[in-house]
């Protein structure tokens, strides 16, 4: 039996693209819709629907973050497919079409979702027809070339806050709290960055420190090139990395350079860590 989440704050549209669900994939079974984003996250994680339909807009995360986060927590090596519902305007949808992500336009018309159950039933009948044959292989084979699709499409849509935007100055100094006496960090000094509820802790070979700001707002003032985001909630001086190791579920464990902790990169990351 395939299975389904829908994430929508509204009840009237979840009842509705439920209804219009039931006509357009009778065979499909719908669990309980999830009210905002964190419920989402939760509810995917723990009831590993085949299919997820994320509203862009919910309160607490919206769609794109949901979908990061289930994608980065998910243990199975097969993700689900992820099909993005917004009443954006078609301006808006472009960004979409170029990632080629499948999306649904409120208010959802019958041939639009028809067409999309019916790619969604293609991929999920070449994924269970290739199963038997991953499963000689590996368990990162076994995810499929359509989850490898998938994070490329995450990762377009997502991409890094800021990046590319004119006129933001570039950080060179830290100016962070520990305790009541406020350190002055040179960037060089960092060794990785780790969310901490509206904080981001700020670790060197030396020190802990907090700064006062959330790690979506530090990103667009860091290189690029420079300062590798590994999991929506990390960023590493790349120069820091000692070593990369991917495991069977297509995750890196990565160890540092002057500091005995190990940190995880996200299957959204991943890509990050090639030989050359």
């Amino acid at each position: 039996m395939t299975t389904a989440l829908i994430a929508e704050d509204e009840p009237l549209l979840a009842q509705a693209l439920r209804a219009a669900l039931a006509r357009a994939w009778p065979e499909l079974q719908v669990l309980e819709t999830a009210v905002d984003g964190d419920d989402a996250v939760e509810r995917a994680l723990r009831q590993r629907p085949d299919v997820v339909f994320l509203d862009i807009r919910m309160p607490g995360r919206d769609g794109l973050a949901a979908a990061e986060a289930i994608v980065e927590d998910w243990a199975a090596p097969a993700l689900p497919l992820i099909v993005f519902v917004t009443a954006y305007d078609q301006y808006a949808l472009q960004a979409f079409e170029r990632a080629a992500v499948d999306y649904l336009q409120k208010p959802v018309q019958p041939a639009r979702l028809a067409a999309c159950c019916a790619r969604l039933q293609e991929t999920l009948a070449l994924r269970c027809a290739a199963a038997p044959a991953a499963a000689r292989t590996s368990a990162t084979t076994a995810a499929g070339a359509d989850d490898a699709a998938l994070l490329e499409r995450l990762r377009h849509l997502l991409g890094r806050p800021g990046d590319g935007a004119p006129g933001q100055p570039p950080l060179t100094i830290l100016q962070a709290g520990v305790g009541a006496t406020l350190h002055m960090i040179p960037l060089g000094e960092v060794i990785y960055f780790e969310a901490a509820d509206k904080y981001v802790r700020v670790v060197s070979a030396t020190r802990d420190a907090l700064l006062r700001m959330s790690l979506r707002e530090l990103l667009p003032q860091l290189d690029a090139a420079q300062f590798w985001q590994i999991h929506r909630g990390t960023v590493v001086r790349a120069d820091a990395i000692a070593t990369a190791t991917r495991d069977d579920s297509g995750k890196v464990q990565i160890t540092l350079r002057g500091r005995p902790e190990r940190l995880v990169a996200s299957r959204l990351h991943a890509h990050r860590f090639r030989a050359m």
